[in-house]
């Protein structure tokens, strides 16, 4: 490539290009990921609100082939003196930054080269200065560090991503201070070619992705906090992590739910990020600290990092996630956004519609090597690209049997699929794990977008919901479309009784749609001033709650009784309840906003949210809403355009 001084050198020979104004940045060397860097300037002559800052990232890439940018009139003083500065938190892409300032006028607005709200991309030609490089202190470790349970209960798997596949460890002990027990990471990663399509295997998609570690803990006691640090001594070793393992034939579950995440970034790229995914960690982090020694784990049930090709996207996610993901185990299943592609290897012909290019390229490899799932389940993708992983698999938490699948892949009957789901929900211990709940993406039941997923939707209904009917499954949740909505005890669009007083009562499976953790392309239900030709979906009976909010759900569970929470992001406050006991009777559901009444110690959540969340908060603020969400202000650009889709899943 050619030095970034080249470049500089050779727009001096532009006659266009005007004096270069000054550029620096502080500080030079970053220590951990997430860390803020100020960008400063001054002197850009007759200065626009379409000027702009461009963030590079190996610092020698092509001036179209940005990461970001932030128009340089996110600063006020910008327009009046052509100074100003800007401040970004910036993830680790094992690559030193380096940032540049252009000019942009109307009359070179291109309408063909467009981003995913089809605003148009900044252009390029007139270059007028560059800051030096930044990077990242060495030595400090690895990150991006994740938990997961795997097939043992006496076990937990650590991932985390480093500069090379040198040999990294983790050790791990009881007591903070005497970490005795070691074990080796296992090295992979994944290359440009592996990837099936653009943008992820084109040069303006493709980023390093680092090396991704994966070791596992052995032996562990339930009941007993654990502390770690993942690294090496050559390559520096992590900060200290705590977690607290499943304990066998525990009496109590305790999980966070939601779909379609996403990340937060602080500029724009070329998708649409998801601020309010910042709001819905806070949240979850609150409810984790809240907890104390209770074990407790996270399912994000598809959609993962809307990365969609652009690979730095992941490293944001995992940036934004370390701080919950570190302490409990983050469980995940596939979604269009980590698969689907023109060429996926099972897409028949009532599919044809469905499966297309939401993967952005990816073809599920990310997904499949930055995370490992319990079980061995894989695809071949039919490419040079590995088999697609961690599609479907279950586990036992406390009192309740948690399946995932994957609606991504052959779930039909005669696939390795549609075995395994049938042989596990036939292979219950309903007195080990009194409540069933299955979980994928794409659901069964919605009352948006009814005609859009038909094919897969009648095709799940016609072969899934007889075994989840047959097998009594507490709760089947997706995700896919981005709000709230749960439905009666349903089978074939027909309400249960929920008296089992009655002859007819059956124990029905509840469905919920949970898809509302970031992601914000969604029509919402009633018409909008401003969007009066959307289309607006009616409530059915069927449908006992939809929520326009974003948020999560939070669940609690005793042998005798579970309750499923949703949380509103706007106040942290829980919005809707449904109570079910192990018989499949439903007690009560509604939207009193009543905390769920769980014979435990302490009620947990009551208690730290009207006392100890300024502690948490304290912490909390300082790694994550400093990481996007000053910044995000900063950057907002007072020429920023408007979005304009509102259709996407």
């Amino acid at each position: 490539m050619i030095p970034l001084l080249v470049i500089s050198l050779l727009s001096l020979l532009d006659p266009s290009t005007e004096s270069a104004p000054s550029l620096s940045i502080s500080p030079k060397i970053l220590s951990k990921s997430g860390d803020p860097i100020r960008i400063r300037w001054s002197g850009v002559d007759s200065p626009s609100s379409l000027d702009w800052l461009g963030v590079y990232s190996p610092p020698d890439s092509p001036h179209d082939l940005f990461i970001g940018y932030v128009f340089l009139s996110s600063d006020p003083a910008h327009l009046s003196s052509g100074s100003g500065s800007v401040s970004l938190p910036l993830p680790n892409l094992r690559s030193n930054y380096s940032f540049r300032i252009f000019r942009w006028s109307e009359t070179e607005v291109d309408r063909t080269r467009l981003d995913h709200d089809h605003n148009p991309l900044p252009g390029a030609k007139h270059f007028l200065g560059a800051s030096e490089e930044a990077g990242f202190e060495p030595g400090r470790g690895p990150e991006q560090v994740h938990l997961s349970y795997t097939d043992r209960e006496d076990e937990m798997r650590v991932m985390f991503v480093a500069e090379d596949g040198g040999r990294r460890y983790v050790r791990y002990g009881n007591r903070e201070g005497k970490m005795g027990e070691l074990a080796t990471a296992r090295a992979g990663r994944y290359e440009r070619d592996d990837m099936c399509d653009a943008p992820a295997n084109d040069s303006v998609g493709w980023r390093d992705p680092g090396w991704t570690h994966d070791a596992v803990m052995r032996n562990l006691k339930g009941g007993v906090r654990y502390y770690y640090q993942v690294g090496s001594d050559s390559g520096g070793w992590s900060e200290t992590y705590s977690f607290m393992p499943r304990a066998k034939g525990s009496d109590e579950t305790i999980a966070f739910l939601f779909g379609d995440m996403g990340t937060a970034t602080p500029y724009t790229t070329f998708y649409r990020t998801q601020d309010e995914s910042i709001t819905t960690i806070k949240w979850i982090l609150r409810d984790i600290e809240a907890l104390g020694n209770r074990p407790s784990f996270v399912s994000h049930i598809g959609d993962i990092s809307y990365a969609r090709g652009y690979s730095w996207l992941w490293d944001h996610f995992f940036t934004q996630i370390e701080p919950v993901a570190a302490q409990v185990p983050y469980h995940v299943c596939i979604g269009n956004h980590e698969y689907d592609w023109p060429s996926q290897p099972w897409k028949p012909q009532w599919a044809r519609t469905i499966y297309g290019t939401d993967g952005g390229g990816e073809c599920g490899v990310p997904y499949s090597l930055r995370f490992n799932m319990p079980g061995n389940s894989s695809e071949p993708t039919g490419m040079k690209a590995p088999a697609t992983r961690n599609l479907y698999y279950s586990f036992d938490m406390g009192v309740v049997h948690f399946l995932y699948m994957s609606t991504e892949t052959n779930f039909l009957p005669g696939s390795k699929q549609y075995d395994f789901i049938k042989a596990d929900l036939e292979s219950v211990d309903r007195k080990k794990t009194p409540f069933v709940i299955v979980q994928g993406h794409r659901p069964m039941y919605t009352t948006s977008y009814e005609s859009n997923d038909r094919p897969i939707r009648e095709k799940m209904m016609e072969h899934l919901e007889p075994l989840l009917v047959k097998n009594k499954v507490t709760l089947v949740l997706w995700g896919h479309v981005h709000r709230y909505e749960r439905f009666c005890p349903i089978n074939n669009f027909t309400c249960g009784s929920t008296d089992p007083a009655k002859d007819n009562w059956e124990a029905l499976p509840i469905h919920i749609v949970i898809g509302m953790a970031g992601q914000d392309w969604q029509p919402i239900w009633q018409p909008r001033p401003d969007h009066l030709t959307d289309p607006i979906y009616p409530q059915p009976q069927r449908s006992l709650y939809r929520g326009g909010e974003f948020g999560y759900t939070r669940l609690v569970a005793t042998r005798e009784k579970l309750v499923l929470s949703y949380v509103g992001n706007h106040d942290g406050e829980v919005h809707d309840t449904v109570e079910i006991l192990a018989s499949g009777e439903v007690l009560n559901s509604g939207t009193s906003g009543a905390e769920p009444n769980i014979e435990a110690p302490e009620s947990f959540f009551s208690w730290f949210v009207k006392g100890a969340s300024v502690l948490m908060l304290g912490a909390f603020v300082g790694y994550i809403l400093g990481y996007i969400s000053h910044a995000r202000r900063e950057a907002a650009s007072q020429r920023s355009w408007t979005p304009v889709k509102s259709d996407d899943v």
